[in-house]
């Protein structure tokens, strides 16, 4: 049974292989990664038993702007709800926020604007970016 909580106790152990076998280049700062997801201002954990096989955080001002970095699923674990289900409990901590937003690769489009997300106007993504990945 896949249990959520917002725990911040997670070892970078239990974080690098979502990340590394998801392909994300963030995977190669661990140290960095782990503080940058226990010191985001929210942060969503999807375990079964001990096993980390889920998370996305939030950064946010906390009063009008929330932007969602990060959503992973472990592959043996994709196809079942868990983002789903982790993006719900993110988004329900900003609920009336004036904007919330997040940039999705191609292939997750579907999966954001079946929640509710949509194209941003006519911005472009936008980015100054040390990873590999894209």
């Amino acid at each position: 049974m896949i249990t959520y909580s917002q725990r911040r106790d997670i070892s970078v152990e239990q974080i690098l292989p979502i990340y590394e076998l998801n392909g994300w280049s963030a995977a190669q700062k661990p140290d960095a990664l782990r503080k940058a997801l226990i010191n985001s201002h929210s942060l969503v954990s999807a375990w079964n038993d001990e096993q980390l096989v889920g998370l996305g955080n939030a950064i946010s001002d906390g009063f009008l702007v929330v932007y969602y970095p990060h959503l992973l699923v472990h592959p043996d674990y994709q196809q079942q709800g868990i983002g789903g289900k982790i993006m719900e409990l993110l988004c329900k901590n900003y609920e009336g926020m004036h904007m919330q937003m997040l940039v999705a690769e191609y292939e997750t489009v579907a999966f954001y604007q079946k929640r509710g997300f949509e194209r941003a106007g006519k911005t472009e993504p936008m980015w100054i970016y040390a990873g590999d990945d894209h």
